[in-house]
């Protein structure tokens, strides 16, 4: 297995000073970047979307809940499947009280496309408290590019969209997918400090995905109630 070199302290701190400064240029640079990400122009909602959730039939303007901005979390859950996807799962496990968003006029919702009964019970068995719709009864997934369609089938997508609302008109400001969210949980953050990082198979330097004998990377991940300690 490949682990860092060993060296002094003196070393490693001429190492660690020389990594600072790389760092401190992306922080500039992701500044930038969410100063650019801030300037987008937005589109107007006119779709009059229903979803459904605890207290029953919810328009997309029901799920900002009197807030000014919606942050929705598009959680792979497929009607056909019996339980959401596991890195979706990962991922919810993360989020943090709402009350921090909120305090920023913010409002947080998880939405699927499986039928809320099947979300309901899976939400309590891993204890969420977050919103979480269904959006099975709408178009809401696919027009935000959360499923897809490929080779005649719909595929399903992890992503992040944000509504802006101003007044009774709802506007679509930024949307990303995939790896786009490996920023967004504090799991992966926490991960890409250490030294063995993620251990998957595409990181780089190559070697440490395996760490002590353990499956690579996002072969190791389960429901937080499956695992063994």
């Amino acid at each position: 297995m490949s682990l860092p070199e060993v060296v002094s302290r003196a070393q490693w701190r001429a190492a660690r000073e020389e990594l600072l400064l790389k760092e401190k240029a992306a922080t500039r640079a992701r500044d930038a970047l969410n100063a650019q990400r801030r300037r987008l122009p937005m589109v107007e909602v006119d779709e009059e979307y229903v979803f459904e959730g605890g207290d029953g039939k919810a328009t997309l303007p029901d799920l900002f809940e009197g807030h000014r901005q919606l942050v929705v979390y598009h959680f792979m859950f497929a009607p056909e499947w019996e339980a959401g996807c596991r890195s979706c799962s990962a991922f919810l496990d993360q989020i943090g009280h709402l009350a921090h968003l909120k305090a920023r006029d913010t409002a947080f919702a998880a939405v699927s496309r499986a039928p809320y009964p099947k979300l309901l019970p899976f939400k309590a068995r891993m204890g969420w408290t977050v919103p979480w719709y269904s959006s099975h009864a709408s178009g809401f997934n696919r027009d935000f590019e959360a499923t897809l369609e490929q080779d005649g089938e719909l595929v399903e997508r992890p992503g992040v969209s944000c509504f802006l609302r101003d007044g009774d008109r709802v506007f679509h400001t930024y949307s990303t997918y995939e790896r786009g969210l490996d920023g967004l949980g504090s799991t992966t953050t926490f991960l890409d400090l250490t030294a063995l990082g993620r251990q998957e198979e595409w990181e780089e330097p190559a070697g440490r995905a395996s760490a002590f004998g353990a499956p690579a990377g996002s072969a190791q991940l389960r429901y937080h109630d499956e695992y063994d300690f």
